[in-house]
């Protein structure tokens, strides 16, 4: 229930800021994957891409689980 709360609060705090991305860990930025305003996704995708090569197996696992859920809300 914390990690749960945790995430909340970084979301919305993080969607009335101006993101410096390079200062969140990869497990951060996928927990906002979605949540991401216009204005800022350019600098979002660069960074999640910058360390795509770098994530664990379970940040990857997690990283692949959410773009697919975003993908079928869109749908």
């Amino acid at each position: 229930m914390k990690k749960i709360a945790l995430i909340f609060l970084f979301i919305v705090s993080s969607l009335f800021a101006k993101e410096d991305y390079s200062e969140m860990s990869t497990q951060e930025l996928i927990a906002i994957i979605g949540y991401v305003k216009d204005a800022n996704k350019d600098s979002f995708i660069k960074e999640l891409n910058s360390r795509i090569s770098t994530m664990t197996e379970d940040e990857r696992n997690l990283y692949k689980e959410t773009i697919e859920k975003l993908d079928q809300n869109e749908k």
